[in-house]
């Protein structure tokens, strides 16, 4: 049994659409305190400033770490339950970007991203509920982007949907028509990658395909909206 840490529509319809019905549970993690305390712990003990790859595995690790810590003792008995945290970032340019927030920096991205290649980090961390046994892992892809005009940019902008996304955009919604090309897997830059949480879940002792048609049950009903 699956519990997805995050309140990502994409990552839900991503699970549910290769045959897992995830419970869903959404963490309060303070995404940059977390990124604070990484930067100052490496600088504390000398340590090169945290790569990409670093960041979205220390805030999946997170989010996954705090669901599990807010499951009663209950829900730590489900049998096999296994949590899973995920976190995206866009590095472009030598810069690290996440979720835009506003329209206006929407715009701002995308006028600097156009045209552009970069690559889409997601950290997936899994934590078995019952022992706290864990496994990790990053996924990354090369996403080509589109010249696209500023009108285009602006009624992008102006739908709200690049607002939470990792680099402002999206493949799976309106954005998917900006992307020219994607080196890896796409399921990654949706948020979650199937063929890594494959390979991560046999870690643990789960087989992918005994979760297929396997409903959460009643503790689904934490809900999921969009976002992290």
């Amino acid at each position: 049994m699956l519990l997805l840490a995050s309140k990502s529509p994409g990552r839900l319809s991503t699970l549910r659409a290769a045959g897992v019905e995830p419970l869903v549970r959404v963490s309060e993690v303070d995404e940059p305190a977390v990124l604070a305390d990484l930067a100052h712990e490496r600088a504390a003990a000398g340590s090169p400033a945290p790569t990409p790859a670093e960041q979205v595995q220390a805030l999946a690790r997170a989010k996954a770490l705090a669901v599990v810590g807010s499951l009663c003792a209950e829900e730590r008995a489900l049998p096999g339950l296994v949590v899973v945290g995920c976190d995206s970032m866009l590095e472009i340019d030598g810069e690290v970007v996440g979720k835009p927030r506003t329209p206006e920096r929407v715009v701002e991205r995308w006028r600097a991203m156009r045209g552009h290649r970069g690559a889409l980090h997601t950290g997936h961390f899994l934590v078995r509920a019952s022992d706290g046994t864990t496994a990790e892992g990053v996924s990354t892809a090369l996403i080509g982007f589109a010249d696209v005009s500023d009108a285009e940019i602006e009624a992008y902008a102006a739908t709200e949907e690049p607002l939470w996304c990792a680099g402002a955009f999206t493949i799976d919604g309106l954005g998917g028509a900006f992307i020219e090309s994607i080196e890896g897997d796409p399921h990654g830059v949706v948020g979650i990658s199937l063929p890594l949480l494959r390979r991560l879940l046999a870690g643990l002792g789960v087989t992918w395909t005994d979760l297929w048609g396997r409903p959460g049950g009643a503790a689904g009903s934490t809900g999921a909206g969009s976002g992290a």
